[in-house]
Protein backbone atom coordinates (compact mmCIF):
# COMPACT_ATOMS: atom_id res chain seq x y z
CA UNK A 1 0.00 0.00 0.00
CA UNK A 2 1.18 3.79 -0.77
CA UNK A 3 3.09 4.42 2.55
CA UNK A 4 1.92 8.10 1.99
CA UNK A 5 -1.71 6.89 2.33
CA UNK A 6 -2.96 6.14 6.41
CA UNK A 7 -5.99 5.01 6.77
CA UNK A 8 -5.82 6.00 10.53
CA UNK A 9 -5.20 9.45 9.32
CA UNK A 10 -8.25 9.48 6.84
CA UNK A 11 -10.46 8.16 9.24
CA UNK A 12 -9.94 11.51 11.42
CA UNK A 13 -10.06 13.56 9.16
CA UNK A 14 -13.60 12.30 7.78
CA UNK A 15 -14.72 12.64 11.32
CA UNK A 16 -13.54 16.13 11.77
CA UNK A 17 -15.69 16.52 8.85
CA UNK A 18 -18.55 15.27 10.51
CA UNK A 19 -18.25 17.32 13.30
CA UNK A 20 -18.31 20.23 11.20
CA UNK A 21 -21.75 18.73 10.12
CA UNK A 22 -22.77 18.68 13.56
CA UNK A 23 -25.15 21.63 13.50
CA UNK A 24 -27.05 19.92 10.03
CA UNK A 25 -26.95 16.53 11.54
CA UNK A 26 -28.75 17.22 14.82
CA UNK A 27 -25.71 15.96 16.82
CA UNK A 28 -25.56 17.70 20.84
CA UNK A 29 -24.02 20.93 20.62
CA UNK A 30 -21.27 19.17 23.49
CA UNK A 31 -20.33 16.49 20.92
CA UNK A 32 -17.05 18.89 20.08
CA UNK A 33 -16.22 17.68 23.97
CA UNK A 34 -16.43 14.42 23.37
CA UNK A 35 -14.63 13.78 19.84
CA UNK A 36 -11.33 14.97 20.96
CA UNK A 37 -11.27 12.06 23.34
CA UNK A 38 -11.60 9.65 20.18
CA UNK A 39 -8.49 7.04 19.46
CA UNK A 40 -8.63 5.34 16.17
CA UNK A 41 -6.45 2.49 16.37
CA UNK A 42 -4.89 -0.41 14.01
CA UNK A 43 -1.93 -2.66 14.04
CA UNK A 44 -1.83 -2.99 10.14
CA UNK A 45 -2.91 1.03 8.74
CA UNK A 46 -4.19 -1.25 6.00
CA UNK A 47 -6.87 -0.74 3.18
CA UNK A 48 -8.95 -4.18 3.08
CA UNK A 49 -11.88 -3.93 0.53
CA UNK A 50 -11.05 -4.40 -2.71
CA UNK A 51 -13.17 -1.65 -3.27
CA UNK A 52 -12.39 2.45 -4.35
CA UNK A 53 -14.02 3.80 -1.92
CA UNK A 54 -13.17 4.28 2.04
CA UNK A 55 -15.31 2.34 3.52
CA UNK A 56 -13.64 1.44 6.92
CA UNK A 57 -12.22 4.98 7.22
CA UNK A 58 -15.84 5.90 6.88
CA UNK A 59 -17.67 3.62 8.93
CA UNK A 60 -14.71 4.12 11.69
CA UNK A 61 -15.73 7.86 11.77
CA UNK A 62 -18.85 7.28 12.32
CA UNK A 63 -18.34 4.82 15.23
CA UNK A 64 -16.38 7.47 16.43
CA UNK A 65 -19.62 10.08 16.20
CA UNK A 66 -21.56 6.76 17.79
CA UNK A 67 -19.00 6.38 20.66
CA UNK A 68 -19.16 10.01 21.37
CA UNK A 69 -22.72 10.46 21.64
CA UNK A 70 -22.86 7.44 24.25
CA UNK A 71 -20.25 9.14 26.09
CA UNK A 72 -22.74 12.30 26.78
CA UNK A 73 -24.98 9.81 27.89
CA UNK A 74 -22.41 7.86 29.86
CA UNK A 75 -21.77 11.43 31.77
CA UNK A 76 -25.37 12.23 32.24
CA UNK A 77 -25.62 8.43 33.94
CA UNK A 78 -22.74 8.35 35.97
CA UNK A 79 -21.41 11.63 35.95
CA UNK A 80 -19.08 13.74 33.70
CA UNK A 81 -15.29 12.34 33.32
CA UNK A 82 -12.39 12.11 31.00
CA UNK A 83 -12.85 8.53 28.93
CA UNK A 84 -10.68 7.13 26.23
CA UNK A 85 -13.07 6.16 23.41
CA UNK A 86 -11.16 3.83 20.76
CA UNK A 87 -12.09 2.20 17.54
CA UNK A 88 -9.98 0.05 16.33
CA UNK A 89 -9.92 -0.02 12.10
CA UNK A 90 -9.74 -4.12 12.21
CA UNK A 91 -13.31 -4.31 14.09
CA UNK A 92 -14.51 -1.26 11.67
CA UNK A 93 -13.61 -3.45 8.97
CA UNK A 94 -15.22 -6.79 10.40
CA UNK A 95 -18.25 -5.11 11.47
CA UNK A 96 -18.82 -4.32 7.68
CA UNK A 97 -19.22 -7.61 6.56
CA UNK A 98 -20.03 -9.52 9.56
CA UNK A 99 -22.68 -11.57 8.26
CA UNK A 100 -20.13 -13.31 6.14
CA UNK A 101 -18.48 -14.26 9.38
CA UNK A 102 -20.99 -14.99 11.85
CA UNK A 103 -21.21 -18.98 12.36
CA UNK A 104 -23.67 -21.28 13.64
CA UNK A 105 -21.88 -24.90 15.09
CA UNK A 106 -18.60 -23.43 12.79
CA UNK A 107 -21.03 -23.07 9.75
CA UNK A 108 -20.89 -19.54 7.74
CA UNK A 109 -23.30 -18.36 5.49
CA UNK A 110 -21.95 -19.69 2.38
CA UNK A 111 -21.66 -22.94 3.20
CA UNK A 112 -24.69 -25.35 2.21
CA UNK A 113 -25.16 -27.39 4.98
CA UNK A 114 -26.21 -24.04 7.23
CA UNK A 115 -29.66 -24.34 5.77
CA UNK A 116 -30.04 -27.56 8.55
CA UNK A 117 -29.08 -25.29 11.45
CA UNK A 118 -31.86 -22.43 10.52
CA UNK A 119 -35.32 -21.65 10.99
CA UNK A 120 -36.66 -21.32 7.75
CA UNK A 121 -38.27 -17.90 6.81
CA UNK A 122 -37.99 -17.08 3.25
CA UNK A 123 -41.69 -18.43 3.03
CA UNK A 124 -41.68 -17.24 -0.81
CA UNK A 125 -38.64 -18.88 -1.53
CA UNK A 126 -36.90 -15.84 -2.78
CA UNK A 127 -33.47 -16.59 -1.72
CA UNK A 128 -33.25 -20.59 -1.35
CA UNK A 129 -34.48 -21.13 -4.87
CA UNK A 130 -31.14 -19.93 -7.37
CA UNK A 131 -33.76 -19.13 -10.07
CA UNK A 132 -35.78 -16.74 -8.19
CA UNK A 133 -32.93 -15.35 -5.80
CA UNK A 134 -31.28 -13.85 -9.65
CA UNK A 135 -34.68 -11.70 -9.39
CA UNK A 136 -32.96 -9.69 -7.87
CA UNK A 137 -29.85 -9.36 -9.76
CA UNK A 138 -28.18 -6.32 -12.39
CA UNK A 139 -28.54 -6.89 -15.80
CA UNK A 140 -27.76 -5.39 -19.38
CA UNK A 141 -31.11 -3.68 -21.16
CA UNK A 142 -32.14 -3.26 -24.66
CA UNK A 143 -29.40 -0.29 -25.10
CA UNK A 144 -25.88 -2.02 -25.15
CA UNK A 145 -23.96 -0.71 -22.14
CA UNK A 146 -27.16 0.57 -20.12
CA UNK A 147 -27.52 -1.26 -17.07
CA UNK A 148 -30.86 -1.97 -14.76
CA UNK A 149 -31.11 -4.02 -11.53
CA UNK A 150 -34.01 -5.64 -10.70
CA UNK A 151 -35.57 -6.59 -7.48
CA UNK A 152 -37.85 -8.78 -6.53
CA UNK A 153 -36.94 -8.60 -2.95
CA UNK A 154 -38.46 -11.40 -0.44
CA UNK A 155 -41.34 -12.34 -3.27
CA UNK A 156 -39.92 -12.52 -6.78
CA UNK A 157 -42.47 -13.86 -8.66
CA UNK A 158 -44.06 -9.87 -9.10
CA UNK A 159 -40.72 -9.19 -10.45
CA UNK A 160 -40.23 -12.26 -12.74
CA UNK A 161 -43.66 -12.43 -14.36
CA UNK A 162 -43.16 -8.56 -14.90
CA UNK A 163 -39.97 -9.60 -17.10
CA UNK A 164 -42.69 -11.95 -19.26
CA UNK A 165 -40.96 -15.18 -17.16
CA UNK A 166 -42.49 -17.61 -14.98
CA UNK A 167 -42.11 -17.50 -10.97
CA UNK A 168 -40.52 -21.11 -11.04
CA UNK A 169 -37.90 -22.85 -13.06
CA UNK A 170 -36.66 -25.92 -11.04
CA UNK A 171 -34.89 -27.22 -14.12
CA UNK A 172 -32.65 -24.14 -13.88
CA UNK A 173 -29.58 -24.38 -11.41
CA UNK A 174 -26.64 -23.30 -12.34
CA UNK A 175 -25.93 -19.36 -12.04
CA UNK A 176 -25.12 -19.48 -16.13
CA UNK A 177 -28.27 -21.14 -16.85
CA UNK A 178 -30.46 -18.93 -14.99
CA UNK A 179 -28.58 -15.57 -16.26
CA UNK A 180 -29.24 -16.96 -19.66
CA UNK A 181 -32.82 -17.08 -19.01
CA UNK A 182 -32.99 -14.01 -17.09
CA UNK A 183 -30.84 -11.36 -18.88
CA UNK A 184 -32.10 -11.87 -22.22
CA UNK A 185 -36.03 -11.01 -21.11
CA UNK A 186 -34.63 -7.67 -19.25
CA UNK A 187 -32.83 -6.78 -22.75
CA UNK A 188 -36.25 -6.98 -24.50
CA UNK A 189 -36.71 -3.40 -22.61
CA UNK A 190 -35.14 0.09 -22.40
CA UNK A 191 -34.58 1.11 -18.94
CA UNK A 192 -37.62 3.84 -19.27
CA UNK A 193 -39.32 1.06 -20.39
CA UNK A 194 -38.43 -0.85 -17.44
CA UNK A 195 -38.64 2.02 -15.54
CA UNK A 196 -42.45 1.70 -16.04
CA UNK A 197 -43.31 -1.76 -15.61
CA UNK A 198 -41.16 -1.35 -12.44
CA UNK A 199 -43.10 1.62 -10.95
CA UNK A 200 -46.67 -0.25 -12.25
CA UNK A 201 -45.55 -3.56 -10.40
CA UNK A 202 -44.33 -1.55 -7.46
CA UNK A 203 -41.01 -3.55 -7.48
CA UNK A 204 -37.58 -2.56 -5.82
CA UNK A 205 -35.63 -2.21 -9.67
CA UNK A 206 -33.65 0.97 -10.30
CA UNK A 207 -31.61 2.21 -13.64
CA UNK A 208 -27.35 1.75 -12.83
CA UNK A 209 -26.31 5.69 -13.23
CA UNK A 210 -22.85 7.14 -13.06
CA UNK A 211 -22.61 9.18 -10.16
CA UNK A 212 -22.54 12.59 -11.84
CA UNK A 213 -25.69 11.08 -14.14
CA UNK A 214 -27.72 10.62 -10.87
CA UNK A 215 -26.91 13.84 -9.23
CA UNK A 216 -28.64 15.33 -12.26
CA UNK A 217 -31.78 13.37 -11.92
CA UNK A 218 -34.35 15.61 -9.88
CA UNK A 219 -34.11 13.12 -6.81
CA UNK A 220 -30.25 13.74 -7.42
CA UNK A 221 -30.61 16.96 -7.04
CA UNK A 222 -32.96 17.10 -3.92
CA UNK A 223 -30.27 14.82 -1.94
CA UNK A 224 -27.23 15.73 -2.59
CA UNK A 225 -27.11 18.54 -0.30
CA UNK A 226 -29.47 17.13 2.35
CA UNK A 227 -27.60 15.89 5.43
CA UNK A 228 -26.43 13.11 6.19
CA UNK A 229 -28.75 12.08 8.76
CA UNK A 230 -31.00 13.92 10.75
CA UNK A 231 -32.48 14.05 14.31
CA UNK A 232 -35.41 16.75 14.37
CA UNK A 233 -37.77 16.54 17.56
CA UNK A 234 -41.29 15.35 16.78
CA UNK A 235 -43.07 16.79 19.69
CA UNK A 236 -42.18 19.19 23.15
CA UNK A 237 -44.41 18.91 25.77
CA UNK A 238 -43.21 15.94 27.26
CA UNK A 239 -40.80 16.52 30.57
CA UNK A 240 -36.94 15.23 29.83
CA UNK A 241 -36.51 11.66 31.06
CA UNK A 242 -33.44 10.89 32.62
CA UNK A 243 -31.46 7.85 31.78
CA UNK A 244 -32.60 4.93 34.23
CA UNK A 245 -30.60 4.12 37.24
CA UNK A 246 -27.88 2.42 36.89
CA UNK A 247 -27.81 -1.52 38.81
CA UNK A 248 -25.24 -1.83 41.74
CA UNK A 249 -22.33 -3.65 39.18
CA UNK A 250 -23.57 -2.51 35.75
CA UNK A 251 -21.66 -0.07 33.43
CA UNK A 252 -23.81 -0.20 30.51
CA UNK A 253 -25.17 3.39 29.15
CA UNK A 254 -28.17 1.61 28.09
CA UNK A 255 -29.36 -0.31 30.88
CA UNK A 256 -33.19 0.18 31.22
CA UNK A 257 -33.95 1.08 28.31
CA UNK A 258 -36.37 -0.52 26.06
CA UNK A 259 -36.09 -0.67 22.10
CA UNK A 260 -39.33 -2.10 19.70
CA UNK A 261 -37.22 -3.08 16.55
CA UNK A 262 -39.61 -3.27 13.28
CA UNK A 263 -37.48 -3.82 10.45
CA UNK A 264 -35.37 -6.91 8.49
CA UNK A 265 -32.34 -7.48 6.89
CA UNK A 266 -29.18 -6.02 7.96
CA UNK A 267 -29.71 -2.17 7.82
CA UNK A 268 -32.40 -1.93 10.42
CA UNK A 269 -31.33 -4.71 12.60
CA UNK A 270 -27.88 -3.55 12.78
CA UNK A 271 -29.12 -0.01 14.71
CA UNK A 272 -31.07 -2.67 17.12
CA UNK A 273 -28.26 -4.69 17.17
CA UNK A 274 -25.65 -1.57 18.38
CA UNK A 275 -28.44 -0.78 21.13
CA UNK A 276 -28.25 -3.86 22.34
CA UNK A 277 -24.47 -3.92 22.88
CA UNK A 278 -25.03 -1.16 24.90
CA UNK A 279 -27.14 -2.41 26.95
CA UNK A 280 -30.76 -1.63 25.90
CA UNK A 281 -33.45 -4.31 26.17
CA UNK A 282 -34.36 -5.23 22.20
CA UNK A 283 -37.53 -6.87 21.05
CA UNK A 284 -37.80 -7.32 17.60
CA UNK A 285 -41.26 -7.77 16.37
CA UNK A 286 -41.99 -9.35 12.95
CA UNK A 287 -45.25 -10.49 11.86
CA UNK A 288 -46.50 -14.55 10.85
CA UNK A 289 -45.41 -15.51 7.67
CA UNK A 290 -43.57 -12.32 7.00
CA UNK A 291 -40.32 -13.91 5.13
CA UNK A 292 -37.14 -12.91 6.34
CA UNK A 293 -33.48 -14.17 4.91
CA UNK A 294 -33.32 -16.99 7.91
CA UNK A 295 -29.00 -16.36 7.77
CA UNK A 296 -28.85 -12.85 8.43
CA UNK A 297 -31.04 -13.22 11.44
CA UNK A 298 -27.65 -15.24 12.81
CA UNK A 299 -25.89 -11.89 13.20
CA UNK A 300 -28.44 -9.48 13.29
CA UNK A 301 -30.77 -10.67 16.20
CA UNK A 302 -27.57 -10.85 18.66
CA UNK A 303 -28.48 -9.01 22.37
CA UNK A 304 -32.09 -9.06 21.37
CA UNK A 305 -35.42 -11.15 21.85
CA UNK A 306 -37.63 -11.60 19.10
CA UNK A 307 -41.20 -12.43 18.74
CA UNK A 308 -44.24 -12.13 16.34
CA UNK A 309 -46.93 -9.90 16.26
CA UNK A 310 -49.72 -9.67 13.97
CA UNK A 311 -50.46 -5.82 13.42
CA UNK A 312 -53.38 -6.40 11.30
CA UNK A 313 -55.21 -8.12 14.23
CA UNK A 314 -57.39 -6.51 17.18
CA UNK A 315 -55.53 -8.86 19.53
CA UNK A 316 -52.07 -8.41 18.09
CA UNK A 317 -52.86 -4.59 18.15
CA UNK A 318 -53.85 -4.50 21.72
CA UNK A 319 -50.32 -6.52 22.58
CA UNK A 320 -48.56 -3.89 20.35
CA UNK A 321 -49.70 -0.97 22.63
CA UNK A 322 -49.20 -2.66 25.78
CA UNK A 323 -45.49 -3.03 24.48
CA UNK A 324 -45.77 0.63 23.82
CA UNK A 325 -46.70 2.11 26.93
CA UNK A 326 -42.61 1.22 27.96
CA UNK A 327 -41.07 1.76 25.32
CA UNK A 328 -38.16 4.34 24.91
CA UNK A 329 -36.76 3.86 21.05
CA UNK A 330 -38.98 2.79 17.84
CA UNK A 331 -37.10 1.34 14.82
CA UNK A 332 -38.94 1.48 11.53
CA UNK A 333 -37.14 -0.46 8.52
CA UNK A 334 -39.99 -0.70 6.28
CA UNK A 335 -41.00 1.76 3.41
CA UNK A 336 -42.14 4.73 4.21
CA UNK A 337 -45.70 4.88 5.32
CA UNK A 338 -45.72 1.59 5.97
CA UNK A 339 -46.55 2.07 9.78
CA UNK A 340 -48.01 4.91 9.11
CA UNK A 341 -51.06 2.77 7.54
CA UNK A 342 -51.62 0.80 10.83
CA UNK A 343 -51.28 3.75 12.82
CA UNK A 344 -48.07 3.60 13.93
CA UNK A 345 -46.06 5.63 12.47
CA UNK A 346 -43.96 9.15 13.67
CA UNK A 347 -46.50 11.57 14.48
CA UNK A 348 -48.96 9.11 15.88
CA UNK A 349 -46.55 7.47 18.06
CA UNK A 350 -45.95 11.42 19.20
CA UNK A 351 -49.12 12.25 20.24
CA UNK A 352 -49.44 8.11 21.98
CA UNK A 353 -46.25 10.00 24.27
CA UNK A 354 -47.68 13.10 24.76
CA UNK A 355 -50.69 10.85 26.27
CA UNK A 356 -48.50 8.92 28.27
CA UNK A 357 -46.29 11.72 29.52
CA UNK A 358 -43.17 10.66 28.29
CA UNK A 359 -41.35 11.53 25.34
CA UNK A 360 -39.87 8.62 22.64
CA UNK A 361 -37.46 8.21 20.21
CA UNK A 362 -38.91 6.84 16.71
CA UNK A 363 -36.02 6.08 13.93
CA UNK A 364 -36.37 5.67 10.33
CA UNK A 365 -33.76 3.79 7.82
CA UNK A 366 -35.17 3.27 4.76
CA UNK A 367 -33.49 3.35 1.00
CA UNK A 368 -33.29 6.81 -0.64
CA UNK A 369 -34.34 9.25 2.12
CA UNK A 370 -37.74 10.96 3.11
CA UNK A 371 -37.39 13.75 0.58
CA UNK A 372 -37.61 14.02 -2.87
CA UNK A 373 -38.77 12.24 -6.22
CA UNK A 374 -38.00 8.76 -5.29
CA UNK A 375 -38.43 9.21 -1.27
CA UNK A 376 -41.20 6.60 -1.39
CA UNK A 377 -39.68 4.24 -3.67
CA UNK A 378 -38.63 0.47 -2.18
CA UNK A 379 -35.14 -0.49 -2.23
CA UNK A 380 -32.01 -2.15 -0.74
CA UNK A 381 -28.38 -1.95 -0.43
CA UNK A 382 -28.02 -2.77 -4.54
CA UNK A 383 -30.72 -0.61 -5.12
CA UNK A 384 -28.78 2.27 -3.41
CA UNK A 385 -25.36 1.42 -4.72
CA UNK A 386 -27.34 1.34 -8.29
CA UNK A 387 -28.40 4.21 -8.46
CA UNK A 388 -26.02 6.47 -6.56
CA UNK A 389 -22.93 5.54 -8.77
CA UNK A 390 -21.59 2.96 -6.53
CA UNK A 391 -21.81 -0.05 -8.70
CA UNK A 392 -20.21 1.67 -11.90
CA UNK A 393 -17.34 2.86 -9.79
CA UNK A 394 -16.90 -0.29 -8.91
CA UNK A 395 -16.83 -1.73 -12.49
CA UNK A 396 -14.01 1.32 -13.28
CA UNK A 397 -11.77 -0.41 -10.60
CA UNK A 398 -11.75 -3.94 -11.16
CA UNK A 399 -10.68 -2.64 -14.73
CA UNK A 400 -14.26 -3.12 -16.66
CA UNK A 401 -16.50 -0.67 -18.45
CA UNK A 402 -19.63 -2.01 -17.22
CA UNK A 403 -20.89 -1.97 -13.63
CA UNK A 404 -20.54 -4.27 -10.90
CA UNK A 405 -22.21 -4.40 -7.25
CA UNK A 406 -19.92 -4.28 -4.31
CA UNK A 407 -18.78 -7.20 -2.54
CA UNK A 408 -20.72 -7.44 1.13
CA UNK A 409 -23.72 -4.99 2.64
CA UNK A 410 -21.39 -2.88 3.33
CA UNK A 411 -23.51 0.32 2.98
CA UNK A 412 -26.45 -1.23 4.96
CA UNK A 413 -23.68 -1.54 7.73
CA UNK A 414 -22.93 1.65 7.36
CA UNK A 415 -26.50 2.75 7.21
CA UNK A 416 -27.22 0.60 10.68
CA UNK A 417 -24.49 2.39 12.24
CA UNK A 418 -26.04 5.97 11.64
CA UNK A 419 -29.39 5.12 12.80
CA UNK A 420 -27.62 3.92 15.94
CA UNK A 421 -26.28 7.81 16.44
CA UNK A 422 -29.66 9.31 15.50
CA UNK A 423 -31.45 6.97 18.40
CA UNK A 424 -28.42 7.31 20.61
CA UNK A 425 -28.67 11.35 20.06
CA UNK A 426 -32.97 11.32 20.28
CA UNK A 427 -32.02 10.08 23.85
CA UNK A 428 -29.38 12.89 24.58
CA UNK A 429 -31.90 14.94 23.63
CA UNK A 430 -34.67 13.72 25.46
CA UNK A 431 -32.19 13.61 28.86
CA UNK A 432 -31.70 16.70 28.21
CA UNK A 433 -34.85 19.11 26.42
CA UNK A 434 -37.35 16.62 26.97
CA UNK A 435 -39.98 15.78 23.79
CA UNK A 436 -40.09 12.96 21.18
CA UNK A 437 -37.46 13.08 18.59
CA UNK A 438 -37.26 11.84 15.00
CA UNK A 439 -34.01 10.29 13.82
CA UNK A 440 -33.85 9.41 10.19
CA UNK A 441 -31.18 7.49 8.27
CA UNK A 442 -30.62 5.95 4.19
CA UNK A 443 -28.70 3.52 2.35
CA UNK A 444 -28.31 6.49 -0.19
CA UNK A 445 -27.18 9.18 2.08
CA UNK A 446 -24.72 6.67 3.96
CA UNK A 447 -23.44 5.86 0.01
CA UNK A 448 -23.49 10.07 -0.77
CA UNK A 449 -21.25 10.49 2.58
CA UNK A 450 -18.82 7.58 0.76
CA UNK A 451 -18.85 9.71 -2.29
CA UNK A 452 -17.93 12.96 -0.44
CA UNK A 453 -15.29 11.43 1.38
CA UNK A 454 -13.73 10.71 -1.66
CA UNK A 455 -11.95 7.60 -3.25
CA UNK A 456 -8.94 6.46 -3.23
CA UNK A 457 -5.93 7.97 -5.33
CA UNK A 458 -5.35 6.00 -8.66
CA UNK A 459 -2.03 4.93 -6.61
CA UNK A 460 -4.09 3.02 -3.79
CA UNK A 461 -6.19 1.79 -6.34
CA UNK A 462 -3.96 0.21 -8.35
CA UNK A 463 -2.30 -1.44 -5.39
CA UNK A 464 -5.65 -2.59 -4.15
CA UNK A 465 -6.42 -4.14 -8.06
CA UNK A 466 -2.81 -5.38 -8.02
CA UNK A 467 -3.40 -7.32 -4.58
CA UNK A 468 -7.15 -9.23 -6.07
CA UNK A 469 -7.06 -12.62 -7.01
CA UNK A 470 -7.86 -13.56 -11.09
CA UNK A 471 -11.20 -14.92 -9.89
CA UNK A 472 -12.48 -11.49 -8.10
CA UNK A 473 -11.94 -9.49 -11.34
CA UNK A 474 -13.08 -11.85 -13.53
CA UNK A 475 -16.40 -10.75 -12.26
CA UNK A 476 -18.73 -8.95 -14.56
CA UNK A 477 -22.37 -6.95 -14.08
CA UNK A 478 -24.76 -10.16 -13.98
CA UNK A 479 -22.73 -11.65 -11.15
CA UNK A 480 -24.68 -12.26 -8.24
CA UNK A 481 -23.44 -10.52 -5.00
CA UNK A 482 -23.12 -13.75 -3.17
CA UNK A 483 -20.12 -14.68 -6.03
CA UNK A 484 -18.76 -11.62 -5.37
CA UNK A 485 -18.78 -11.27 -1.70
CA UNK A 486 -17.20 -15.15 -2.07
CA UNK A 487 -14.46 -14.28 -4.05
CA UNK A 488 -13.65 -11.26 -2.15
CA UNK A 489 -14.24 -13.57 1.40
CA UNK A 490 -11.62 -15.97 0.14
CA UNK A 491 -9.06 -13.12 -1.05
CA UNK A 492 -9.22 -11.61 2.78
CA UNK A 493 -8.80 -14.59 4.49
CA UNK A 494 -6.08 -15.20 2.05
CA UNK A 495 -3.97 -12.26 2.79
CA UNK A 496 -5.33 -10.60 6.00
CA UNK A 497 -5.72 -13.11 8.19
CA UNK A 498 -5.63 -10.30 11.17
CA UNK A 499 -8.91 -10.12 10.71
CA UNK A 500 -10.38 -13.51 11.45
CA UNK A 501 -8.10 -13.97 14.69
CA UNK A 502 -10.52 -14.87 17.71
CA UNK A 503 -9.89 -12.28 19.76
CA UNK A 504 -12.22 -10.22 17.28
CA UNK A 505 -15.44 -12.67 18.10
CA UNK A 506 -17.13 -14.24 20.37
CA UNK A 507 -19.25 -17.05 21.06
CA UNK A 508 -22.55 -17.62 22.67
CA UNK A 509 -24.77 -21.07 23.33
CA UNK A 510 -27.86 -19.85 21.97
CA UNK A 511 -30.75 -21.73 22.99
CA UNK A 512 -33.09 -20.36 20.33
CA UNK A 513 -30.43 -21.86 17.54
CA UNK A 514 -29.45 -24.75 20.11
CA UNK A 515 -26.02 -24.43 18.88
CA UNK A 516 -22.92 -21.84 19.65
CA UNK A 517 -23.26 -19.04 17.42
CA UNK A 518 -19.93 -16.69 16.23
CA UNK A 519 -20.59 -13.15 15.80
CA UNK A 520 -18.18 -10.06 15.54
CA UNK A 521 -17.56 -8.57 18.72
CA UNK A 522 -18.65 -4.46 19.09
CA UNK A 523 -16.16 -2.14 17.37
CA UNK A 524 -16.46 0.62 19.70
CA UNK A 525 -14.43 0.55 23.45
CA UNK A 526 -14.77 3.03 26.19
CA UNK A 527 -12.71 3.31 28.78
CA UNK A 528 -14.79 2.62 32.27
CA UNK A 529 -18.16 1.76 30.05
CA UNK A 530 -19.27 -1.99 28.99
CA UNK A 531 -19.84 -2.55 25.81
CA UNK A 532 -21.29 -6.27 25.11
CA UNK A 533 -24.17 -8.36 24.49
CA UNK A 534 -26.37 -9.90 27.02
CA UNK A 535 -27.57 -12.81 25.61
CA UNK A 536 -27.08 -14.56 22.04
CA UNK A 537 -28.79 -14.52 18.95
CA UNK A 538 -32.29 -16.28 18.06
CA UNK A 539 -34.81 -16.48 15.23
CA UNK A 540 -37.39 -14.74 14.32
CA UNK A 541 -40.63 -15.39 16.64
CA UNK A 542 -38.68 -17.13 19.25
CA UNK A 543 -39.63 -15.31 22.37
CA UNK A 544 -43.03 -14.25 23.66
CA UNK A 545 -43.85 -10.32 23.24
CA UNK A 546 -42.64 -9.26 26.74
CA UNK A 547 -40.13 -6.88 28.07
CA UNK A 548 -39.20 -9.75 30.64
CA UNK A 549 -35.83 -10.65 29.30
CA UNK A 550 -34.62 -12.91 32.31
CA UNK A 551 -33.70 -16.42 31.94
CA UNK A 552 -32.81 -16.66 28.29
CA UNK A 553 -31.09 -20.00 28.63
CA UNK A 554 -28.09 -18.61 26.46
CA UNK A 555 -24.78 -18.16 27.99
CA UNK A 556 -21.58 -16.90 26.48
CA UNK A 557 -18.66 -19.62 25.84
Amino acid sequence: MSPTYSPLLEAQRILQYLCGQAGALGLPDSLQDAAPQVRFVSDYDHVYFPIPFKETETTAALKAVEGSVACLLADLKYGKQDRILSVSLEKTTNFLFQAYLATVDGLGKLDPAIKAKLKDTDYLRAQSDPYRRMSANLYETKRAREYYHIHGSLEASTTLNMLGLESFRPDLTEHSEIVSVIEPAVRKFTVEELEEMNARSKQAGVPVLRHEEFLKTPHGLSSVNTPTWTVTSLETSTLPVPLPSPSSSSRKVLEGIKVLELCRIIAGPTIGRILAEYGADVLKVTGPGLSDVPFFQVDGNMGKHATEIDLKSVQGKELFELLLQDVDIVLDGYRPGALDKLGYGAKALATFAEKRGKGLIYVNENCFGYTGQWADRPGWQQIADCASGLAWAQGYFMGLDEPTVPPFPISDYGTGCIGAITALTGLYNRATNGGSWHGKASLLQYDLLLFKAGQYSEEVQYQLRAQCSAEFLSMRHNRSVDDISRSALMMLKKDNPELFQDSNFETWYSKGYGANVRVVKPVVDISGIEIGFQRGSRPNGTDEASWDFTNDGDFRI
